[in-house]
């Protein structure tokens, strides 16, 4: 089987196309940062979470969602969005700076509010990176 010149410029073309389109498309799903650690705790001390937990009492006046991020490419901000019962209650965005090791965490006044909880890292475009869960009894 011979191929002609318009058989191998349709060719040539489909293996361009995919050399730009497959890298795009992957870099979509890269956000650029990793996710070390994602935590729900009491208590932020010296910038290292206090009372980890899934479960926290409705006396609670504060609860912090505690992010730890590696491999940042470039400064960037994220959102940490807090979710009662499927319903956005706070939305806050916070810095990622360029380095191997970026700590930050947000908190949230949970004013009573019994149920379960949902809180979601988002970056900029809205995209999920990571969520974590909690009930407040």
């Amino acid at each position: 089987m011979t191929v002609n010149s318009r058989q191998w410029t349709g060719i040539l073309m489909i293996i361009i196309s995919s050399m730009v389109i497959i890298p795009a498309a992957l870099a979509m799903d890269d956000p650029g940062f990793t996710i070390k650690r994602m935590v729900i705790s009491k208590d932020v001390i010296n910038n290292e979470p206090v009372g980890v937990g899934d479960f926290f009492s409705a006396a609670s006046d504060k609860i912090y969602c505690f992010v730890e991020a590696g491999n940042i490419e470039t400064d960037m901000q994220i959102s940490i969005v807090w979710y009662w019962s499927n319903q956005e209650m706070a939305r806050v965005a916070l810095a990622l700076q360029k380095g191997n090791r970026w700590r930050t965490y947000s908190s949230k006044n949970l004013r009573g509010l019994k149920g379960n909880w949902r809180v979601e890292l988002q970056d900029s475009s809205g995209i999920v990176h990571n969520s974590v869960s909690f009930t407040v009894e």
